[in-house]
């Protein structure tokens, strides 16, 4: 029994303290019982040395009054009160009197003086950051960061081609019943969709309907992370920072790839869509089957890499101001998630399957805008792709992290493409000296042909501008057609756009997302080019000039 308690002690599960002289320190007594309240539980023992587990047994009064003042200490000086249960257990001078605490079902607790305490390892702490004090609340119930309000947000703030396709997924069955489906749904407006799914509600009034906005009349912070124009204007950090660097230390300074701020900004179908972007222009592609032309596909498998994605943007801590993080190494991939497992959850928990959502509200409605089941299931079948994954859920730093290991072949690749890019480095120095000793003498040459030159120019002018111009055509005819095979360099801007077009977008919305004018050049660049290079593709083909006109990415995999 003792050795099981001193193992209890050490990991942080047991607090001990001495009866000194008949009276006990009530304060002390209280912030112990306060920090595992606001913990996940433990056990507080009376007649023994905390750390050292040096004995000082009770007789059989000072059990008697122990007993007395533990009850008194938990429910007058513990704020809420609390229930504790108290045992007596023999030892060779005496006894012992243990008293057990489970999580608390109303944090934050307090002591008397209103100091908030948790336990830190064997040892405890005073809490002040409201992020955390937020995190208790979300932990045990009392309190949904997902339906808090947005403070001056409307709902012109929000994204109507969005709402409108998570109204389509969400009431699928009744507007298909009402014939809005297909063509007919794309080019209805969204108020002819709202009254279809309830007569005479419009935008507002559905929204209200299903809880996206709070009864005083402002929007929830679901509404704004599901539909939001620019979430991060009113939540800077419900955001996910990807970088990817050269090498396999987080202190890297040479990065492969970064993920601009302003690129990542919107709503989690937006921000979906970019990390997925950015792992498929990041990670391999292997040959699958001995055919040379045989299908290739993602060094980690793409399922995986939704459901891990999916996982750190709806079930992460919605109090805690951190974004996303999304590393790519060389030898390996890490995903990290503002926010240990919440209510109790353990790694062992959601291998096998058990789904207890931090963001219940957020959880039930995604559904119908990102790619999962929501039925907790998403780690299992991510697991179920034979994926070399470690998890780790960090309570001090309050983050959940997700390492994916990548193939040592892979690794392999990645180095030869160093040295190769460092050989032509040098190759490229030597040519440069090669190049300006040619200089040097090509210059000395020139200029003694210069004057033989300008009379046989004079004679070949005439025939030159004839050949230029039998070319020409020649020449022209042949850009145009290796035009469409070149592949096209996309500029941030561009990228973002057709992350932007998961949902169709028409011009307007385009041109707005880029902060400019509806003009030609700038629809040229911005949505011509980018339908012309493969990566954007009209909803309405065969009418280019429609005015119902959308343009949409073109998903490839």
């Amino acid at each position: 029994m003792m050795d099981d308690i001193l193992k209890q002690i050490k990991a942080g599960e047991v607090s001990g303290v001495q009866f000194k002289e008949r009276i006990l320190d009530k304060y002390d007594i209280a912030c112990e019982l306060v920090a595992f309240s606001n913990s996940h539980g433990g056990k507080l023992v009376v007649g023994i040395k905390d750390k050292t587990g040096e004995t000082n047994a009770l007789s059989y009064s000072e059990v008697q009054e122990t007993t007395n003042l533990l009850s008194d200490i938990a429910s007058e000086n513990v704020v809420p009160s609390i229930l504790i249960k108290i045992d007596t257990v023999e030892v060779e001078d005496g006894n012992l009197v243990i008293a057990t605490v489970k999580e608390g079902l109303n944090k934050p607790y307090h002591d008397n003086k209103g100091i908030v305490w948790v336990k830190n390892g064997a040892d405890k702490r005073k809490v002040f950051d409201n992020a955390e004090l937020a995190e208790m609340m979300t932990d045990c119930g009392s309190f949904a960061p997902d339906e808090a309000g947005v403070r001056d947000a409307t709902v012109n703030d929000l994204d109507a081609t969005t709402i409108k396709q998570f109204l389509g997924n969400r009431f699928e069955r009744v507007l298909e019943k009402k014939g809005l489906t297909g063509d007919a749904f794309n080019e209805a407006s969204l108020d002819m969709i709202c009254s279809a799914i309830a007569k005479g509600h419009d935008c507002e009034k559905i929204l209200r309907n299903l809880r996206f906005i709070r009864p005083d009349g402002t929007l929830t912070v679901a509404a704004m992370l599901l539909f939001g124009k620019y979430t991060q204007r009113w939540m800077p950090m419900m955001t996910a920072k990807c970088i990817c660097f050269a090498g396999n230390s987080i202190g890297g300074k040479v990065f492969r790839d970064k993920v601009n701020d302003a690129d990542m900004e919107g709503n989690l179908l937006h921000q979906y869509d970019t990390i997925m972007d950015f792992f498929t222009r990041n990670l391999h592609n292997v040959q699958v089957g001995e055919e040379f032309n045989s299908i290739g596909k993602l060094e980690i498998p793409y399922t995986s890499l939704v459901e891990f994605t999916v996982n750190s943007l709806v079930h992460r801590s919605l109090n805690m101001k951190a974004p996303v993080r999304i590393f790519i190494f060389d030898n390996r991939v890490e995903i990290h998630s503002p926010g240990a497992l919440p209510n109790g959850l353990t790694i062992d928990d959601i291998k096998a399957g058990t789904s207890m959502p931090r963001n219940m509200f957020l959880f039930n409605n995604a559904i119908y805008l990102l790619p999962y089941t929501g039925v907790g299931s998403g780690i299992t079948r991510a697991l179920d792709e034979d994926v070399n994954v470690t998890f780790m859920n960090n309570d001090k730093a309050q983050e959940f992290v997700i390492t994916v290991w990548r193939e040592e072949s892979n690794q392999v690749e990645v180095e030869s493409n160093q040295v190769e890019g460092k050989s032509n480095q040098v190759e490229g120095k030597s040519n440069q000296v090669e190049g300006a000793s040619n200089q040097v003498g090509n210059e000395v040459h020139d200029k003694s042909n210069q004057v033989e030159d300008h009379n046989t120019g004079l004679r070949h002018s005439d025939t030159d501008s004839d050949t230029r111009l039998r070319h020409s055509d020649t020449d022209l005819d042949t850009q145009l057609r290796h035009s469409d095979t070149k592949k096209v360099s996309l500029s941030n801007k561009q990228r973002d756009i057709v992350n932007f077009c998961s949902v169709p977008r028409t011009t307007a919305e385009i041109m707005e997302r880029l902060g400019l004018s509806n003009q030609t050049k700038n629809r040229e660049r911005y949505i011509t080019s980018l339908v012309a290079a493969g990566y954007l593709q009209m909803t309405n083909p065969d009418n280019p000039t429609a005015s119902n006109q959308k343009y949409k990415k073109v998903n490839k995999r």
